[in-house]
């Protein structure tokens, strides 16, 4: 028997495995449970007892070595495999570069805006995002019932006392009347939130920039030509601008402002609904309400506020159509903006 262990033996050191098919047929002849070295377990039990020790601990060393040359060729098989598996990656091709981002197009648009009222005077403010009722409403002349109030319009964190994300940046307006006397020449741009579903034209969450002028002999005049200037500055000397009587809690009187559209220069298209005109924000002369709640004597002095989106604005100076480009952050869109940051 000692023979046949050793004939074995040196059959499992000269077996030859050069693929899978092969591995297999070592496992078949040496490890499997019909293979030779599971026969000779078997033979050992008509061995004499006084040799079965001896013949055991060299069965047990052949059966040792067939299978730990098994485990090793699996292994160098099974690792050729993962090497070899195609991963989709050229390594020869050369590394894309890191370039340098892009501001994104709103970022591009305040600053633009800041600038222009920078240049007339107007000083930059801002405040919470978190508002009271006081800084976001009761200020501004919001009666108790007013619908913006409601949950409709308004997202609202805590109630009695009332307290939510603010809906316009006229609540930084309340804050600079309330600790600085006139005049006052100030410019608060700033995110704001309102409880809208969103779409092309419409979002939940979007950016304002709003001025507020006050001291002794402000008019309507003064109002109108600071926007003048301004779209001039911003969308081209050929702009023309208009107003239009509205309503707004906050300012008396009221006007919502028009630019002619810069898509169809006037001439009607889809975008201004063939009027030749698109709206840009809304404006008025502070309401005398709204300066003594922030201890401004409405006798001796007036003032002037306007709001503007600046997704709007934006949209009109580039030619966008989709408001939800500006927040979907897709690399395709935003590159486009890479010359103007």
């Amino acid at each position: 028997m000692l023979d046949k262990i050793k004939e074995i033996y040196k059959e499992v050191e000269e077996f030859k495995v050069d693929n899978k098919e092969h591995l297999e047929q070592f496992r078949l002849s040496f490890v499997s449970r019909k293979g030779k070295i599971t026969e000779l377990f078997e033979e050992l039990k008509q061995v004499a007892q006084e040799e079965k020790k001896a013949m055991g601990q060299e069965l047990n060393k052949l059966k040792n070595k067939a299978e730990e040359k098994f485990k090793e060729l699996n292994e160098h098989f099974e690792n050729q495999k993962s090497s070899s598996v195609n991963t989709g990656i050229d390594v020869t091709l050369p590394s894309v570069p890191n370039e340098l981002g892009s501001r994104h197009p709103l970022s591009i648009v305040r600053e633009k805006i800041v600038r222009v009222f920078e240049r007339m005077g107007f000083n930059l403010s801002e405040g919470p995002e978190i508002e009271d009722d006081w800084h976001n409403f009761t200020a501004l002349n919001f009666p108790e019932n007013h619908p913006a109030r409601e949950m409709q319009d308004t997202f609202f964190i805590e109630k009695n006392p009332d307290i939510a994300l603010r809906t316009h940046t006229s609540s930084v307006q309340v804050r600079v009347m309330e600790n600085q006397k006139p005049p006052i020449r100030t410019l608060s741009p700033g995110r704001v939130f309102r409880n809208e579903a969103i779409s092309a034209r419409a979002h939940c969450v979007f950016h304002q920039v709003e001025g507020l002028y006050i001291d002794e002999n402000v008019s309507f005049a003064d109002l109108k030509q600071t926007l003048y200037h301004f779209a001039k500055e911003m969308f081209g000397k050929d702009t023309k601008i208009r107003f239009r009587p509205s309503f707004f809690p906050f300012t008396e009187p009221s006007a919502e402002i028009d630019i002619t559209c810069l898509i169809c220069k006037g001439q009607g298209c889809n975008i201004c609904k063939y009027s030749g005109w698109v709206e840009i924000g809304g404006a008025g002369m502070v309401d005398p309400n709204v300066l003594e709640n922030c201890k401004i004597d409405s006798k001796k002095y007036t003032g002037f506020a306007f709001g503007m989106g600046i997704e709007r604005i934006t949209m009109l100076k580039y030619g966008i159509k989709d408001l939800r480009l500006f927040t979907e952050n897709d690399v395709r869109f935003l590159r486009q903006f890479t010359s103007l940051g």
